[in-house]
């Protein structure tokens, strides 16, 4: 996980996520519209996930 992914999932968290898969957008971007720190948290799960 590089710092400018970290920087990126902070102020946009879908875009952070765009080479996880279709499903990690969609479920970042959701929860992005229905809270900024919940979609930041994903993104941030998401991105430290070794897989």
């Amino acid at each position: 996980m590089s710092i400018w992914r970290v920087i990126l999932a902070i102020f946009f968290p879908p875009l952070s996520v765009l080479d996880k898969g279709c499903g990690s957008v969609v479920i970042v971007l959701l929860l992005t519209i229905c809270g900024w720190v919940p979609g930041v948290i994903a993104a941030l799960v998401i991105l430290n996930n070794p897989k």
